[in-house]
């Protein structure tokens, strides 16, 4: 497998959000504008790329026993980097993703990646394949909050494109929105998949 290959898996062919279906409470739970589903890929993303490398390096150190905790605390460590920094620098979009923030300690696509990846493969690969996944679950749910955004308010991004405020499908931004959407995407990720056979 090349190194460009580790890369591409978490995109389109292993999707965390649309092919494996992890991380799913944050992407129903967040995604009611574009800016908070970036937002909260952002903060995954790093997470991810982080605690990758992390347990890449020092798995051989790492006694077999205690290996699940020590990856939650290693994944801990970044959360709370993030939940600091956000907190620090963006009180808006820290107050929208409120709890789901901490909850990334225990995103199991983080946690799966970490135990089924990172600790058996080296610096180089971990590092590529949690970019790809984060990357992955970024693009995924950043799409799913740009739709509800577009169909339940209007806007992109809080950038008006049409309608009057009220006047667009309130459905989108309430939670049945969230599953109607999810289930839209994962079929038209099946149908690409299929016809492009990914």
């Amino acid at each position: 497998m090349s190194s460009l290959k580790y890369l591409t898996n978490g995109l389109i062919k292993e999707n965390p959000i649309f092919v494996l279906v992890l991380g799913t409470c944050p992407a129903l739970a967040v995604t009611t504008s574009a800016v908070n589903g970036l937002g909260m890929g952002a903060a995954t993303l790093f997470v991810l790329l982080c605690s990758n490398v992390i347990i890449s390096l020092i798995k051989n150190f790492i006694p077999d026993k205690v290996r699940i905790a020590a990856f939650i605390v290693i994944i801990a460590s970044f959360v709370t980097i993030v939940d600091l920094v956000m907190n620090a620098y963006s009180p808006e979009l820290y107050k929208a993703l409120g709890i789901f923030i901490p909850l990334i300690v225990v995103n199991c696509m983080i946690l799966g990646r970490a135990e089924a990846f990172a600790q058996k493969n080296k610096v180089l690969y971990a590092f590529l394949d949690g970019l790809g996944m984060g990357l992955g679950f970024t693009l995924a749910i950043t799409m799913m909050g740009a739709i509800r955004e577009i169909l339940g308010n209007g806007t992109i991004f809080n950038i008006r494109i049409f309608g009057a405020e009220g006047s667009t499908l309130l459905l989108f931004v309430l939670p049945p929105g969230a599953f109607i959407t999810y289930g839209f995407l994962i079929a038209v990720m099946n149908r690409i998949r299929m016809k492009y056979n990914l």
